[in-house]
């Protein structure tokens, strides 16, 4: 008998699933990470592969998460226990619940921290800080900020409790009134910076360079980067989407909110480039500039034009929403499980989680300044902990997921939950899943872990 809900919780209705789902997708690797590694591939071909990736491997992978988060209505770890089981399976598949639960704890540590860097640059755009400096003037500002330990740690405490009273207040009066409020701003304020950059910077220069494939520019390495960033910015694979997808009624078709929330999510990734390289163009700045291109080349174009103040202070809003959207997802695999396990209140497990996970991010703040210096395999703790996550823990457990739905679930409860009405679509899921995202996902997972 298939539980109808989890004692956690329900969505409301299907849209506020999709919010909250689009929310935990969309973050710093949407507005922060895509703009970058586009600008630093290229562009528009780089744009188009990207595309694929996200129809041939996102999409079949979010549907296969949310299928087995909803089928087992529990905590990653307790949904995978009880799916082998049903499955009569080796309840060894319960480990991949824990990497999803794991992953998601360690990714929060160090999102956190990355937030609190725009949290600062929020209150610096909102006061006029970047007006009249130059790009050595903007480049002492970061690193005087990644230089001191006590302003990393005040701003990563803030963030992380913001992430804190969403989460200990449920699903219902937390994660869905944060997500009804939150989504729709992130989405106005994304508008607002299109429009800006249409009025403001070079936008048909932007345009052209994020929509007119050069294929020159698009080199094997490109490929497998637009690969792995379609997995990563969905979310997948840290039991985020899982977890969310146990709070989806069952008369929600899988299939349909999917591809609107992986539509959605590939639809801010477009506008946030769309709103960064015309200000980056206008300035005079290169598109390729790396991880610097949100902190130091943006406030550099902002000073530089009409309005900068205002649309400066709006983009670092953005950046916080989209990250403490993304950081609410994070944090819940870990606080059901606790809740379910350990017999704690929702509260006190999102106490527990959030304190653990602030101690862990003072790792990361400290490996920007007094523990730079130090480093395991040439990576700082920060290198490490993302290295750990971002190239084997999420590949790993896309993959474990996709082989688990794909090829030792039965088809027909595949099917029965998938519940697909026209047979030549389940079947092209299938095959998507069980032969293109595995082996794609490997090239990634290889190419991360330096084979290839």
């Amino acid at each position: 008998m298939r539980k109808e809900s989890s004692i956690h919780g329900q969505w409301s209705s299907k849209l506020v699933f999709i919010l909250a789902a689009t929310g935990s997708a969309v973050g710093l690797g949407n507005i922060w990470r895509f703009p970058y590694i586009a600008g630093e591939h290229g562009g528009g071909a780089f744009v188009l592969v990207y595309l694929l990736c996200i129809l041939l491997i996102g999409l079949p992978i979010m549907m296969a998460e949310i299928l087995i988060g909803r089928r087992g209505r529990q905590s990653p770890i307790n949904t995978m226990t009880a799916l082998a089981r049903e499955e009569g399976l080796s309840r060894g598949w319960g480990l991949m619940g824990w990497m999803g639960v794991v992953a998601g704890f360690l990714i929060l540590s160090y999102y956190s921290v990355i937030a609190g860097w725009a949290l600062s640059y929020v209150f610096r755009a909102g006061t006029g800080s970047f007006t009249g400096l130059d790009a050595q003037g903007v480049q002492a500002m970061f690193e005087g900020l990644v230089a001191d330990p006590e302003r990393l740690l005040a701003w990563h405490t803030v963030f992380m409790c913001m992430t804190l009273i969403v989460v200990a207040r449920g699903v219902r009066s937390g994660l869905e009134q944060a997500v009804k409020f939150l989504m729709p701003l992130l989405l106005l304020m994304l508008v607002l910076l299109v429009g800006y950059a249409m009025a403001e910077g070079h936008f048909m220069e932007g345009l052209r360079f994020m929509f007119t494939p050069d294929f020159s520019k698009l080199t094997g390495n490109a490929v497998l980067v637009a690969m792995g960033q379609a997995f990563f910015t969905l979310s997948l694979g840290m039991g985020a989407i899982m977890i969310y997808g146990s709070y989806l009624s069952s008369r929600a078709s899988i299939a349909r909110t999917s591809a609107t929330v992986v539509g959605a999510d590939t639809l801010v990734a477009i506008l946030a480039g769309l709103a960064i390289f015309p200000i980056v163009f206008a300035a005079g700045l290169e598109p390729s500039q790396g991880p610097g291109l949100i902190f130091v080349s943006l406030p550099l174009a902002f000073a530089q034009m009409p309005g900068g103040v205002l649309f400066g202070t709006v983009f670092f809003v953005l950046l916080v929403v989209a990250a403490w959207t993304s950081s609410i997802s994070l944090m819940e695999p870990a606080v059901t499980y606790l809740v379910e396990n350990r017999g704690m209140t929702r509260v006190s497990a999102a106490t527990l989680v959030a304190v653990l996970s602030w101690l862990l991010g003072v790792g990361t703040v400290l490996s920007f300044n007094h523990w730079s210096g130090y480093t395991l395999f040439d990576m700082t703790f920060f290198g490490a902990v993302d290295y750990l996550t971002s190239n084997i823990l999420l590949p790993l457990g896309g993959l474990l997921i996709a082989l688990f739905v794909g090829w030792r679930m039965t088809e027909r409860s595949v099917a029965s939950e998938l519940d697909v009405q026209r047979p030549a679509l389940f079947r092209t899921w299938y095959y998507l899943l069980r032969f293109v995202a595995p082996i794609g996902i490997l090239l990634v997972f290889l190419r991360a872990i330096n084979v290839i």
